[in-house]
Formats: structure tokens, sequence, C-alpha cells
């Protein structure tokens, strides 16, 4: 059983939820599954901290393109409460932050997700506070770009997943593959995603580029599935823009209710 690990900020501290271990073996995974490789930071992903960066990180978000410049995705299960004083290293490399770390001011959620987090809508826009450069404010965006939001993925789309595993020190992993349709939700096959990867973005093209697209993050079903070579994604529709138009309008905040076990 994947151990999936979701991380909250309860009075300013981090709680990491493990899942325990199957007492039998996983079913075998599909015949070619790619494993995920560590790779250098990219300039749009990176981890969350609940207590600096010199303590352990637990979710992943990346940088979304937006009018206000400000606004990072990730899963809404890696959220409890308001968010506020969590901490969003963009580009994070065996410790260092390259791109500066980023305290999030607060959260917007699917009101699905508030009312009986609907593994549909696990979802989550957080905003983050802006730097002074040249005596002027300055959103995350401006110093790593973003990519846009997408829609959800068609079967056998090609996507890259770029995460961080819950650790410190460490580096990030990626893998490119190809997406499927399930019942579920949108899911694809990759070893070696495991607690700390939910919220990771699925990107339509290369991390760093122009035009990449955000077709979903780790989460959804189980959040973000019970197998360490298969994750899922709530599918990203039009409830995902209306999220970001809520949070480019500086909408009130939600406050976030604490995420149930993941089921697995």
């Amino acid at each position: 059983m994947r151990a999936r690990v979701p991380f909250v900020l309860i009075a300013a501290l981090a709680l990491i939820g493990i899942c325990a271990a199957s007492a039998t073996a996983d079913p075998a995974a599909p015949p070619g599954t790619p494993t995920a490789k560590p790779v250098a930071g990219t300039s749009r992903v990176g981890p969350l901290f609940a207590s600096g960066t010199d303590a352990r990180h637990g979710c992943t978000a990346s940088v979304l393109a937006s009018t206000t410049r400000d606004l990072i995705v990730t899963a809404a299960h890696c959220i409890q409460g308001t968010a506020a004083g969590m901490q969003f290293a963009p580009g994070y490399d065996r410790g260092a932050t390259p791109y500066g770390v980023w305290t999030v001011t607060r959260a917007y959620v699917d009101p699905a997700w508030i009312s009986s987090q609907d593994p549909d809508h696990d979802y989550a826009i957080l905003r983050v506070a802006n730097k002074r450069s040249h005596h002027r404010p300055t959103g995350v965006e401006d110093r790593t770009g973003g990519a846009v939001l997408g829609t959800a993925p068609s079967d056998g789309t090609s996507i890259t997943d770029v995460a961080y595993n819950s650790g410190i020190d460490d580096r990030p992993i990626s893998c490119t593959t190809a997406t499927h349709q399930t019942p579920a939700g949108p899911s694809f096959d990759c070893h070696g995603y495991i607690g700390g990867s939910s919220g990771s973005p699925w990107l339509s093209g290369d991390p760093d580029g122009d035009g990449t697209a955000v077709l979903g993050v780790i989460g959804g079903l189980n959040h973000g599935g019970c197998y360490e070579y298969t994750s899922y994604s709530s599918p990203f529709d039009v409830a995902v823009f209306a999220l970001l138009q809520r949070a480019e309008q500086g909408a009130a905040p939600d406050v976030v209710p604490a995420p149930s076990k993941n089921g697995c």
C-alpha cells in the first residue's frame, strides 16, 4: 500500500499522516511501467514546508500562470485550515532554494471538497506573498514563470510529473508517461511516487517551457492512489477554472477541513 502523506498545517505544525503498510503484497505493476528518476530542480515546481526549509517537507506544488502572478496549485488533501504560513520553495534541489522561499497567505478549494472531500475536487490554489525587488512587489511567477491551467488529459496523453517525495535536502523526481482514463479519474503508471508527491503537477510539456499546461495534480482517488506505481488526479474541468477565477479576484479565502483517511 502506498504511503501517501498528506501535508497539513495545525497551529503552524506539520502533521504527516502515513498509511500503514499492507499486510499482503501489492499486485504487480502493469508490464513496461517506467520508473521516475531524480532530476535537477525545475523553476516552477517545489515542495511545501510547514516548519521552515530546515525541516522535513511534505506535498508538492507548482506555479500557475495567473493575472495576479502569485498563485500556486497543489492537492486539497495537502491543506488544512487557512494554510497561512506554509512555505513554497520552487526549484528546490538538495536544500538549495534558487528562486527563493515564498510564504502562503490564503487557500482556495472547491465547495465540494469543503462539504464532503469529494475526490473529484481534490485540488487547491494557494496565494503566496509577494517579495520586494527593485523597490516594487514581485510575484512568484515573475521569478519562475508559470504553467497555464488546463483540462483533464484524454487517454494516452503524454505528461511529465515532477514531484518531491517527503524528506529534506533531496532532489525532485520526474517521469514522462502516458495517461489513462479510469472510472475514478485520470491516472498514470510510473514507479516511485510515494508520500510527498501529492499535489505534483501533470505537465503537458517541458516543465520550464512556454505554453506548458497543468492538466492535473496527484490526488483524487485515495489521495492519489494506494500503489506507488499508479497515481491519480481529480479531473480538471470547469470547476477548477472557477476556483482560479475566485483566487485571481481575491475572493474570501477558505478554511479547509482536515483530510480524512485515504482509504488504502
